[in-house]
């Protein structure tokens, strides 16, 4: 008899887990996704971290979190007329810190809205350095390019299968949390899957963060950008599955263009998340044109030079720390003084701020 009320006890549990359980919704229709676009105008702006921070961790960290720098450069991209920062964030700060780590993203967002920029929050990232710890973050090494940025999992998720557990919680927690933030424009979820030599190993963490986005079920859209053509099983995945189709290109304007009218035949709204390699050709001068002629969001890297290092090359270290003659990435210096006088007014002239 015990036996038997245990079963019925065990069974009657297992029914109100499934009755409660978070129902994965489908993508967004591709009206839904037009939709939602038109009402916000055209999308310019950059990768966002303050110039005092080296890295996630240095900008998002109690100890290190600069309202006051991250107030004064939003202006600058504010005086010439963007409306939109993709930032980046860290789930080693979360983890650390899960409601200060909240409240330092809600600051973030008033200052951001303040200066009538919406927010485009990344979640996880296959970029740079694997290695990464809570506290006080390495300084940046001389003249190298993003010397200290952070992967989010990185090759930890492939070796400690505890982690994944971690990982859903985050994202589940920072979704719920801000799921109604109409200061938020998109959930970037996963940048650049498969780089850093992981490939299809990336595929598993991206199945998995768009499943854990879909069952919160965000007022926001759900994205993830294609960036490398040679990673068709990432690529299939990522553009059947995006509510809106974010993209990176750092090529010149013929070769941008093969790849948004490539991308125009989903029938869904384009950002590029990624753009802009002055020593490339990438330039505000052919591609932000092209791009608002196209009506594809424009976000190019890097704002203000700083500890990040990104007005160098990816593949030209300058071991004396000398400042190139063109700057890779990045528009104005830390006093908000531009790079080049012609780039500002030329943006100006697109974004129509006088």
């Amino acid at each position: 008899m015990k036996k038997l009320i245990f079963i019925l006890v065990a069974a009657i549990l297992l029914s109100s887990n499934n009755v409660f359980a978070q129902k994965e919704r489908a993508i967004w229709s591709k009206q839904k996704a037009n939709e939602w676009y038109a009402k916000k105008g055209w999308l310019r702006g950059s990768n966002f971290i303050p110039s005092s921070a080296v890295n996630q961790l240095e900008m998002w960290q109690a100890a290190t979190f600069d309202p006051k720098t991250i107030d004064r450069e939003l202006g600058y991209a504010q005086s010439i007329g963007f409306n939109a920062m993709r930032v980046f964030l860290h789930h080693v700060a979360w983890q650390e810190d899960p409601k200060g780590f909240k409240d330092r993203m809600k600051t973030y967002l008033s200052i951001a809205d303040k200066h009538h920029i919406g927010t485009i929050f990344v979640i996880f990232d296959d970029c740079w350095n694997d290695h990464y710890h809570a506290g006080k973050q390495p300084e940046p090494k001389t003249g190298i390019h993003n010397s200290r940025w952070l992967r989010d999992p990185g090759t930890l998720y492939h070796t400690e299968p505890l982690l994944k557990d971690t990982l859903e919680k985050y994202v589940k927690d920072i979704l719920t949390t801000f799921k109604h933030d109409k200061r938020i424009l998109l959930w970037d979820l996963y940048n650049e899957p498969g780089n850093s030599g992981y490939g299809n190993q990336s595929l598993d963490l991206l199945q998995h963060v768009f499943k854990w986005g879909r069952e919160v079920n965000p007022d926001q859209p759900l994205s993830a950008g294609v960036w490398n053509e040679k990673l068709s099983n990432l690529n299939t995945y990522q553009l059947a599955n995006s509510d809106v189709i974010t993209y990176h290109n750092y090529d010149k304007e013929p070769e941008h263009v093969k790849a948004i009218d490539s991308l125009k035949t989903y029938g869904r709204p384009l950002i590029c998340t990624e753009y802009m390699a002055r020593t490339r050709g990438s330039l505000f001068f052919n591609i932000m044109p092209l791009l608002k002629k196209n009506d594809v969001g424009a976000i190019n890297w890097g704002l203000v030079s700083g500890k990040t290092n990104t007005i160098y090359a990816w593949d030209n270290p300058m071991p004396d720390g000398a400042e190139p003659k063109i700057w890779f990435h990045d528009i104005f210096r830390k006093d908000g003084t531009p790079f080049s006088e012609k780039e500002i007014e030329f943006i100006k002239s697109l974004t129509g701020k006088k």
